[in-house]
């Protein structure tokens, strides 16, 4: 893991645009460990949600709350990681985990997720204070326009939150805001290699195209919130997006002991409950 910090200038990038990629924020080995534990994680499996696109094609999500010991949960609650989330978010008060995801797209079936903006979910557990809250997205595996990477409209974190409406089974944001916003500013296709880690902001327009390729597209997906920024409709998480993340030390991941999640401990989000979420 790196151990450099974020400087003034990606922090400034960072403001403007609305994500900032970090290449190589992993190291190799890092990359294999995580990889191994997540092809291998009954608890993951398990507790892995289905989703469908516009055309039927299928990605999976599985999404928990409590960062552990175990080998996400140390990635999540590093150093590094933390520290960066600190230096980009607005405000001053800790770091909290909200909530992080095992994103899996299969080769051929991985389907697409529509524009949307992670506050425009968000909002309905009333937070009030977006720029106080991101995603960080670490690539498994590499991500390209082949396998559906992360596609970014840069700058419109700006235009603050816009309308979300249901898009077959996801939540999408307002075609008009998307086409207008597509007008102005520039997309940009988000091609990550294995190690590489995109932070982005949480009224981000953001989108994937499925997986036609004939290899997986796989990243874990952690969202930060500072501890002022109370969800007042957030009783599935309402702990731990306001509870101070415990810190641990960079080598952890590869140092300390550690396997898969703890179905328990980890508090995953149950199958029946709405994607909407993410």
């Amino acid at each position: 893991m790196t151990n450099q910090p974020l400087t003034s200038e990606q922090v400034r990038q960072y403001q403007q645009d609305g994500y900032l990629i970090v290449r190589n924020f992993l190291s190799q080995e890092e990359v294999d460990k995580l990889y191994r534990v997540a092809i291998d994680d009954s608890a993951v499996s398990k507790n892995a949600i289905n989703v469908n696109d516009s055309t039927g094609k299928r990605s999976k999500l599985s999404l928990w709350y409590k960062p552990g010991n175990d080998t996400y949960g140390l990635l999540t609650r590093s150093e590094q990681l933390v520290n960066a989330a600190d230096a980009l978010l607005d405000g001053d008060t800790a770091v909290c985990h909200f909530h992080s995801k095992l994103m899996q797209k299969e080769p051929r079936v991985g389907g697409a997720w529509e524009w949307h903006q992670d506050y425009g979910y968000w909002y309905k557990n009333e937070f009030l204070l977006p720029d106080q809250m991101m995603s960080v997205m670490v690539a498994i595996t590499d991500a390209n326009e082949e396998n559906g990477c992360l596609q970014v409209i840069r700058g419109s974190h700006k235009m603050g939150r816009v309308e979300h409406g249901f898009a077959g089974e996801q939540v999408g944001a307002s075609q008009r805001y998307v086409d207008l916003a597509l007008q102005t500013m520039e997309r940009v296709f988000v091609e990550l290699k294995a190690g590489d880690v995109l932070f982005f902001h949480s009224n981000i327009l953001h989108r994937s195209e499925a997986n036609l390729s004939d290899k997986p597209r796989w990243s874990m997906i952690s969202c930060y919130n500072r501890q002022a920024n109370i969800g007042y409709n957030d009783s599935a998480s309402s702990m731990s997006s306001i509870t101070p993340i415990e810190v641990v030390p960079n080598e952890a991941l590869l140092t300390w002991e550690a396997a898969g999640l703890a179905e328990e401990g980890a508090d995953f989000l149950a199958k029946e409950a709405d994607v909407a979420l993410k």
